[in-house]
């Protein structure tokens, strides 16, 4: 992830209050399997991270604040608790989430609705996030569907990819906006000023794929985003590093998302039965065992949390649940890039090059007329 320079991000408010700082998060501290102790552990990273960055925290108050006081003192430098009565459980449905008000994750989304916060980071349930990102915060206009966003590693360096599961099924339009956002995602997140944009397919043939596919590669072959895009890509090419932005549906994305952890796994797991057959294998990991764990810190799955939302009129962060602290204030540091780097203003300025802040529906009924 890349840091704004001093120039870029402006020297620090004199007063650092939530409602003066350039930087303002909401914060949901009572998302997540083990919140809010991880969500404070994170955000005394973040603080030391971001000196300009200021959290508006919600959750149990009487518990936040006699936390931060005694055990994360940078975080409380940074930290404006405002207390929320209820929290949204892991198991709880979206449309059960919806209806719930007080929540602390329902709270900051309002907190970026009105402005008081330009993102919200939260650990919590993944479908009652996204169900009050659309009702509350909304979607830019011109954007049909709001997408998940990553970065992920392979050969080359840092990849994004989008759709992760937020849209099963999509349609041309669709897959266009998702690489007019992957391209903004990974200008923000990925500090390249012209990432190069692919479309995973069956194959890298013109002819390959269903119609959906071959429109939306025809739409951004002759498009503004025409000299970046790099035509059809295969699965192998996600590792390989081919595009900085991969292209897909939610539903191909949360396979190939969740088949590659789960190779990874495997092959931790193959090299650790290996190394611990005798007493000459132990002696060789000893010898690559450097190297092994510089590996490992390369594909860290703390390094990478941080799923953005993409396509809303704020910037929406979801932590894996799981998470540990690192991983916490990684995905803080990816709300903090996509703020301070302006993610949604890059999207608004190519939905404007490419003549798509037409409402969706709007355009169309002009298609069908």
């Amino acid at each position: 992830m890349t840091e704004p320079s001093a120039k870029e991000a402006g020297p620090p408010p004199a007063d650092l209050s939530v409602s003066t700082s350039p930087y303002t998060l909401a914060v949901d501290a009572m998302g997540g399997d083990h919140a809010p102790d991880v969500v404070l552990a994170g955000l005394e990273k973040a603080a030391v991270r971001h000196p300009n960055i200021r959290i508006l925290l919600l959750g149990d108050e009487a518990v936040l604040g006699p936390a931060l006081k005694k055990r994360f003192k940078k975080a409380a430098a940074i930290c404006t608790v405002r207390h929320a009565p209820t929290s949204i459980s892991m198991e709880m449905k979206p449309t059960a989430a919806l209806r719930l008000r007080g929540s602390s994750l329902r709270m900051a989304m309002e907190a970026v609705a009105s402005g008081e916060a330009l993102g919200v980071v939260s650990a919590g349930n993944s479908g009652a996030m996204l169900a009050l990102a659309k009702i509350i915060v909304k979607a830019l206009p011109g954007i049909s569907r709001p997408a998940m966003a990553a970065v992920q590693p392979s050969a080359r360096g840092d990849v994004v990819m989008l759709d992760l599961g937020a849209n099963i099924a999509c349609d041309t339009r669709n897959l266009v906006e998702f690489a007019i956002m992957g391209e903004a995602f990974a200008q923000a997140a990925l500090g390249l000023e012209a990432p190069s944009i692919g479309l995973l397919n069956v194959g890298a043939e013109e002819l390959k794929g269903d119609e959906r596919l071959r429109q939306a590669s025809e739409r951004l072959k002759n498009s503004p985003l025409g000299p970046r895009f790099s035509g059809f890509i295969e699965g192998h090419d996600i590792t390989a590093g081919t595009t900085d932005v991969v292209v897909t549906d939610g539903f191909t994305g949360n396979v190939a998302l969740k088949t590659g952890e789960g190779a990874l796994k495997l092959a931790f797991g193959l090299l650790k039965s290996v190394f611990q057959a005798n007493l000459l294998s132990r002696i060789g990991y000893l010898l690559v065992k450097p190297g092994l764990e510089r590996m490992r810190e390369w594909i860290d799955p703390s390094r990478y949390n941080g799923a953005v939302f993409v396509g809303l009129n704020g910037v929406v962060v979801k932590s894996h649940g799981g998470a540990d602290a690192e991983g916490f204030a990684a995905a803080i540091d990816v709300a903090f890039d996509a703020v301070a780097n302006r993610l949604n203003d890059k999207i608004r300025q190519r939905l404007s090059q490419l003549d798509m802040l037409t409402p969706p529906d709007q355009a169309l009924e002009g298609e069908r007329a």
